[in-house]
Formats: structure tokens, sequence, C-alpha cells
């Protein structure tokens, strides 16, 4: 296809910011994509995009209620339960910078399909695990799946949405993961009643495969991205896939296509004749310091995310909730019961980011995020360390929890998911952002092989102090990287000066 400008492009250019200049007729495009009202095949496209995250929340809590029952029936030492955990965001990194890269090469479409279409198969090959090597693998293969869909959903719904509502879409996105942490919850609580046996959670991991294959087939109904077709010089298929969001004037749209011919959209700091820019060009000068705020944030971030969250059962037992149970069982559905409350304030503190990150920014909210996430990390400390230890002062155990679930999510977890895809170009959209995620995970990974090996030297004192570290050095990192996070069309956030 050729990548040449088209004759009407060398003479009519529209300035949409100072240094962005595009086609008339790709920035008509464009300004119909961000001043559309919200609509049903919106609000459609947003939840098919929303599995991935749903998944990963699902994924993890499946998996932290799956533990001490695994452990049970297969022996795991505690270097084996150590990759178990790990296994499932390590795998994501791969996922995260390879989905990311394939995404801005074939679509965002479909990376969706083939991760999906992984997940429901690695779920599956979980439930049949007989060893704890197979478990691992299978796990950290779910985490390749989930890890790739990151950086396309992000894309996807930055690319799709209005202008106006793109952001608390968004935060709804991400949002999703405590959606599957609550849904995960229930569907635990439900197997436990149906099947009160050791290897229940097997029925965990089919009961993930099972919706992992509905978003697999509900995916082959999904449009691409419009963006993304512009960027690639696919202008009739970009009409059409607008045309089934909005009810335009499909005449005027077809003549639109006509006009443009293959002429690429290029909003961006990079050659207009590179359209296929390299990895590196995400360090070259332009963009260097958006690619260290997106990833350094989000690195400290999923340490403590999902050090804490993976392992949430296992601290709530080792500060001995439910340790009157009188079987594995009994106790698991306490744990569940404890867990899923919590983790109502995951949901809760996304339902206030939805709000506030778009009221108060995306940076001011990182930051208050942090310090709420190093406040909720030293009430449980404190906890910890009174007279009697934290199972004598459970209601300071939940306070803790609760905060850190609810500034976590109102702040980092919302906007380091947000950021990248609102900072980089349509060609460098969803690998910047798979970085951002593959560098995040690399975070998480660290987080969940290090917590029960702290936890199992020093205590679960150790465990909190470390988490306090890590949220601290995230406030720390966005101030001192910190740039404009205004709201703007994603073509004029290309146009300020990123040097």
């Amino acid at each position: 296809m050729s990548t040449t400008a088209t004759p009407s492009l060398a003479v009519a250019h529209t300035e949409i910011a100072p240094g962005v200049v595009l086609h008339p007729d790709h920035a008509n495009l464009i300004q119909l994509l961000d001043l559309a009202p919200l609509r049903l095949p919106h609000y459609l496209a947003w939840l098919l995009s929303s599995g991935g995250t749903l998944l990963d929340g699902l994924s993890v809590f499946m998996l932290g209620m799956a533990v001490p029952l695994v452990q049970r029936e297969m022996a795991f030492s505690p270097w084996q339960l150590a990759f178990l955990g790990a296994g499932l965001v390590a795998g994501a990194v791969l996922g995260a910078s390879s989905g990311g890269r394939l995404a801005d090469r074939i679509g965002r479409k479909s990376v969706f399909l083939l991760d999906m279409s992984l997940l429901a198969l690695a779920a599956l090959g979980a439930a049949l695990a007989w060893n704890p090597v197979l478990l691992i693998v299978a796990q950290a293969l779910v985490g390749v799946a989930i890890g790739m869909d990151f950086p396309v959903s992000s894309s996807y719904v930055a690319e799709t949405m209005p202008q106006r509502a793109r952001g608390r879409m968004m935060v709804a996105t991400i949002a999703s993961q405590s959606v599957g942490m609550i849904l995960a919850a229930f569907v635990v609580l439900s197997l436990l009643h149906l099947h009160a046996a050791a290897d229940v959670w097997r029925l965990f991991f089919v009961a993930e495969a099972v919706l992992a294959a509905f978003f697999l087939i509900a995916r082959l109904h999904l449009n691409e991205s419009p963006r993304w077709l512009m960027s690639q010089g696919r202008n009739r298929e970009a009409v059409h896939a607008i045309m089934r969001i909005l009810p335009e004037d499909r005449q005027m749209l077809e003549a639109t296509a006509t006009r443009l011919a293959d002429t690429r959209l290029h909003a961006a700091r990079i050659p207009r004749d590179d359209q296929r820019p390299p990895f590196s060009a995400l360090f070259a000068k332009a963009y260097r310091r958006r690619t260290i705020l997106s990833a350094l944030p989000w690195f400290l971030m999923d340490m403590a995310t999902y050090g804490v969250g993976m392992f949430t059962a296992v601290l709530l037992a080792a500060m001995h909730l439910g340790s009157g149970a009188v079987d594995l069982a009994a106790r698991t559905r306490a744990l569940t019961l404890g867990s899923g409350f919590i983790d109502l304030f995951l949901f809760l503190g996304f339902l206030l980011g939805i709000w506030a990150v778009v009221r108060f920014g995306r940076i001011r909210m990182q930051l208050v995020g942090f310090a709420g996430m190093a406040f909720g990390m030293t009430v449980l400390l404190v906890a910890s360390l009174l007279p009697g230890g934290p199972g004598a002062h459970m209601v300071l155990v939940f306070v803790g929890f609760i905060a850190f679930n609810l500034f976590m999510n109102m702040g980092p977890n919302s906007t380091t998911y947000v950021l990248p895809a609102e900072l980089f170009p349509t060609q460098l959209r969803a690998t910047g952002s798979g970085f951002a995620a593959a560098v995040a995970k690399a975070g998480a990974t660290l987080g969940v092989f290090v917590l029960p090996i702290v936890q199992a030297r020093v205590g679960v004192s150790g465990v909190l102090l470390l988490m306090i570290v890590v949220s601290v050095l995230g406030l720390l990192t966005t101030w001192i990287f910190r740039v404009d996070d205004s709201e703007k069309s994603l073509e004029a956030h290309q146009a300020q000066d990123l040097a």
C-alpha cells in the first residue's frame, strides 16, 4: 500500500494544534469521534474491551483462594509457591510487551481475539494440572494472555471513546479489575457451597476458562479501532467502523473515504515516513520523559498492588482471620468473605476515581493515591506492632486494607493505566502502553515473588514496611517526571513540547 501523500494533502492541511497538521478529512473524522454523544455502541465496545482487565482481577483472586487448597493436594514447597504466584504476573511481562507491539502492527481486534483464545486454553490447562510444574506453567500462560490485553484495551478505549468521556471510560475499564475480584468471590463461594472438597480449586479455573471463551466469542463482533485504521491508510474501513458507532450521513462519509484514499493519519513527533516507528522511538527526546512517567510509577504501584492483592488471604490468615474454622473448606470460605469484603473497596475506589481523575487530573490523583497507599500500610503496620498483635486489632487491620485499596484505585491503579494511552501517538500507543505495562508486571512479579519470602524471614511487619517504602517511591517518581495532563484530544497531546 502506498505511503505517499495524496495531492489534496499537499495543498490543504488542517492544524488542530501547534505543530500538528492533518488532512482536513482526517480532522473531520477525528472531530466526529471526539464530539460524538455516548451511545449504545460505545458502551458495548467498552464492555468487550474490559474483558481482559476483568479477568485479570478474577484470575488474581482465584489463584489467591486456590493456593491453600493446592498446597494441601500437591504439597508445594515455599519456592514452588513463590513461583506459582510470580508465574502469573511474570507471564504478563512477556504478554504486555509483545501484545502492545503486535497491536500496533496487526490491529487491536486481532490481538483481542488472540489473547482471549490463549487465556481460555491456559485456564483450562490449570484446571487439569496434576503437578506443581504444570500448574505454574499454565498460570504463566494465563499471565501472558492478560498481559497482552492490557495495552490493547487501553489503546482501543482511548481511540474510540468521545473526548469528554475518554478519561471516565478508561478508568471504568481498569475498574473492571475489581469487578472481576468481586465476581471471583461470588464464584468461589458458590463452588465451595456446591463442592466443598479439597479439589474444588480445579473448578475455579474451569470457571475462568468459560468466562474467557465468552469474551472471545463476543469480541468477534467488535469493530476495529477507526484511529488505528486511519493510521494504516485504511480509510474506507475506518469510515465503515465509524458508521457502526455514529449514525452520520453515510454518503458524506463514503465521499470522505474516497478523497482520503490511502492517506495515513499522522499526528506524532516521529518522521511522517516512518509508518512503523521502532521500539527505540519510546526513548527519543520527544517521548523519553513520558515513557519514564508511564513505566516507573506503574512498576512501583504493581509491586504493591499485586504483592498485597494476591496474598490478601494469606496476610489475613497470618493475622488470624478464620483461624477458628474447623476444616480447610470452612477456613477458605472465611478468608474468601474477608477478602471479598476488602475488595468491595477496590470497586468503591475505582468509582471515586471515575469522578476524581477527570475532576482533579491524572498526576494529582496519582500523587494523592500513593500517599494514601502509604497511609493504609502504616495503619496495618501499627496494628501488627500493638500489644496482642493484629488478631487483637482486626478493626485496624480492615481500616488499613480499606484505605490502601481505596486510595490505590482512585489514584495510581487508575492513572497508570490511563496515562500511557493518552501520551503516545497512534503508531506507538499500544507499544508505549505495552512497555509500561510490561515494566509494571515486572514490578508485580517482584512483589509477588518477594512477599512470601519476606514474610517467612521477617514476618508480616517486614512486608508492610516494604510496601510503605514502595508507595512513597511511587509518589516521588510521579512528582519528578510529571507532565501536563490536562484534558485534550489524543492528537493535541502530541502537539505539546514533550522534550
